[in-house]
């Protein structure tokens, strides 16, 4: 079983950063993948930007170039770095991972984008 605690949504202005954090209850070396989603109001939770154990990352095309996931394995945490945010990417952002044939849950941050 996998512990997941998101931090550092909030709200932003258009052009602006935020980082989020997902701290992992065990080590994430042991984890086979982790990844940020977001769902907007009245949207379906979609994929944002996932990252391997081994590394290997991929993105949603419409983030592609302004956020970057990576991790500390020291830490057991995972996180997003958002760069050039738009109103469009307000939404609450959840952290996921895949281990073993079962799917765990953040509890989910918001991040609101708007001038």
């Amino acid at each position: 079983q996998v512990q997941l605690v998101e931090s550092g949504g909030g709200l932003v202005q258009p052009g602006g950063s935020l980082r989020l954090s997902c701290a992992a209850s065990r080590t994430i070396s042991s984890i086979d993948a982790m990844g940020w989603y977001r769902q907007a109001p009245g949207k379906q939770r979609g994929l944002v930007a996932t990252i391997t154990n081994i590394g290997v990352t991929n993105y949603a095309d419409s983030v592609k170039g302004r956020f970057t996931i990576s991790r500390d394995g020291a830490k057991n945490t995972v996180y997003l770095q958002m760069n050039s945010l738009k109103p469009e990417d307000t939404a609450v952002y959840y952290c996921g991972a895949r281990t073993n044939g079962y799917v765990y849950w953040g509890q989910g941050t918001q991040v609101t984008v708007s001038s």
